[in-house]
């Protein structure tokens, strides 16, 4: 199932049709209790990221789920075309001092970050160099059907290669405290030649 597809500005304008939209799938589905309640809460961190992203940003927002042996697997997805420029970088990068970008803080925050780097950028093999990034940096041809080779970020992949680095300390604490890294079971960042997408993944189990 599929639900219909919205569009989603960084101003929050469509954000009221968005949870409308999760709260008739968890109803179309049976889900209630804790598990409305995290598709409910993964659906305000989706929307969250997009909040003053870039002047006049707009993404279309969807849920979409797949019946499987273990249950009910649901994907939270936002897709947005590269229509950002210099120029958009130039405004949200000066009311900082530091001329750098400040959002990058916590889990959803760099997930945030990704997705705001990619939508500028019309070449995604140039990666950010952030070490948090490389960290979760996927190459990939065998996932979701692709045609051709294409950039992936996943949390799934950062959380292993945290585990098996020396990780500082503040590094665990950002995932022990985000919202969307101790609820969904995977996000991922997918980094095409002409958008960029997140999904944000979450399993239901069955009772």
């Amino acid at each position: 199932m599929k639900t219909d597809i919205l569009t989603l500005h960084s101003d929050l304008q469509g954000r009221d049709a968005a949870m409308e939209t999760a709260e008739k799938f968890a109803g179309y589905h049976g889900l209630s209790g804790k598990d409305a309640m995290h598709l409910r809460l993964l659906t305000e961190e989706t929307i969250s990221m997009l909040h003053g992203i870039l002047d006049d940003f707009k993404g279309d927002f969807w849920i979409e789920s797949e019946k499987s042996p273990k249950g009910l697997l649901c994907r939270i997805c936002v897709a947005a075309q590269k229509s950002a420029n210099e120029q958009q970088e130039d405004t949200l990068l000066s009311v900082a001092t530091s001329r750098k970008n400040e959002n990058a803080r916590g889990i959803l925050g760099k997930i945030r970050e990704i997705f705001r780097w990619s939508v500028q950028q019309s070449d995604t093999k140039d990666l950010p160099s952030d070490a948090w990034f490389s960290m979760g940096a996927m190459h990939t041809e065998q996932q979701r059907n692709v045609d051709s080779l294409q950039n992936c970020w996943s949390l799934q992949q950062y959380r292993q290669n945290l585990s098996a680095a020396d990780t500082p300390k503040e590094e665990w604490d950002e995932l022990e405290k985000s919202i969307i890294a101790n609820i969904a079971d995977e996000v991922k960042v997918w980094l095409k030649a002409e958008s960029t997408e997140i999904v944000i993944e979450k399993l239901f189990r069955r009772q």
